[in-house]
């Protein structure tokens, strides 16, 4: 009850039973399911800095962070509800300092689920595909991760106080995407490699007036969808 009472005094809204049972439905899960794991914390209802969202637990352990999107009471793991875990793993890796170089594993438990997936497969950012179990299976689940993942160890309350920090920046972004390649090799564009070499010149011309005349410009690029704006602007901001 002192979990329950913590949570209570913490939540900005009117609290309904439906939240209130949620809860203790996750508490009395997880009580069961983490007993016994080491070197691990865990915290319910954790605010993904500036990002409005609030991932219902995330649980350190031995150097992962595991993101539980809990669906009480429900058999089934619906395409939204799936999205929506593993879009938490990706604001923390993008948005959460703390989280920026660990492996991230996202898990929707469905609480009445006898099936799932549970076999880890981690994209070049080290954030997992989502896993899917059911209550029964999240110890399974968790342990499957541990077996073939080595994370270097996160100190709870500095993981929790780290931070916003996005990363990379967009031009940080941009100066990676462009370091090997010229514009016309990132991606085709309905305008051409020739019109958007013609506009990045035209810009470049602009710029390098701007700074010998000491003056400030403006430039605005116009086109339909797909004419190659995106590109043009990156490239700019990449190279200049």
């Amino acid at each position: 009850m002192e979990i329950l009472g913590e949570l209570t005094r913490n939540h900005r809204h009117d609290l309904e039973h439906q939240q209130r049972d949620a809860w203790l439905t996750q508490i009395d899960v997880l009580k069961i399911h983490l007993a016994g794991f080491a070197n691990g914390y865990v915290h319910f209802e954790f605010i993904i800095p500036r990002m409005g969202k609030r991932a219902d637990c995330v649980v350190l352990l031995d150097g992962i962070v595991f993101v539980l999107e809990f669906k009480v009471n429900s058999a089934s793991f619906d395409r939204n509800a799936i999205d929506q875990t593993h879009d938490y793993a990706l604001d923390l890796k993008n948005f959460h300092r703390g989280s920026h170089n660990a492996a991230i594993v996202p898990m929707l438990i469905a609480t009445e689920s006898t099936v799932g997936v549970t076999n880890v497969t981690y994209a070049a950012d080290k954030v997992a595909s989502p896993l899917m179990t059911g209550s029964t299976g999240i110890r399974a689940a968790i342990q499957s991760v541990l077996a073939v993942t080595n994370g270097a160890i996160l100190d709870p309350e500095q993981w929790a106080a780290s931070g916003y920090q996005p990363t990379p920046t967009i031009i940080e972004a941009a100066q990676a995407l462009y370091q090997n390649h010229a514009v016309q090799d990132i991606a085709r564009s309905d305008a051409g490699a020739k019109n958007l070499q013609a506009t990045d010149a035209c810009i470049a011309e602009i710029i390098e007036r701007s700074k010998t005349e000491g003056r400030k410009s403006i430039c605005f690029i116009t086109g339909v969808p797909g004419a190659g704006k995106t590109l043009a602007g990156l490239n700019i901001a990449a190279t200049r």
